[in-house]
Parts: C-alpha cells; structure tokens; sequence
C-alpha cells in the first residue's frame, strides 16, 4: 500500500492490558497487520462515514469474525482432550 501523504501525526490512548490483547486478536482475526493499521483503519471508518449504523455494522462483523476464530480454536482444543484421554477399561 502506497502512503500517499506522510504519516506526522501521532496521538496516544492507554489500553489495559485486556484492550491490548483484545486488539491484537481482532488484528490476527482481520488480517491486520499491525495494532496501529487496525486503529487507523477503525479512526477512517468512523471518519468517512458518520453514521452509527455503518460503524456498528463494522464492529459486528469484526466480533463475529473473532467469534468464528475463537470457535475454531476451541474445537481444536476439543478435538486434543478427546485424543489425549486414556480409553476406559483398557
């Protein structure tokens, strides 16, 4: 991606470290590829369309991406348990 105009400006948010990781996930989930293109990416959302409904509609699709992840991680998990446990009566 071609920056068209240089970056110069920063500004700065605290997160708890739960917001951080929460961040990092949606990254990973959104194939963003850093905290700060995802935090660019939501700032231009907001700015380009001031409608509630439109940025709402963008957070749902971000949770129901996590969602789709952490179900898929949790059948993996699932899937690991029942091939560790020993077989009963053997």
């Amino acid at each position: 991606m071609t920056v068209l105009k240089p970056r110069s400006r920063m500004i700065s948010v605290r997160l708890s470290e739960d917001e951080y990781d929460s961040l990092r996930l949606l990254c990973t989930a959104t194939g963003a590829r850093s905290v700060s293109d995802l935090t660019r990416g939501a700032m231009q959302s907001l700015l380009d369309s001031p409608s509630k409904g439109n940025v709402l509609s963008s957070y749902m699709d971000g949770l129901r991406t996590q969602i789709s992840t952490l179900d898929r991680k949790i059948e993996e998990l699932s899937e690991r348990i029942t091939q560790s446990k020993p077989e009963a009566g053997g």
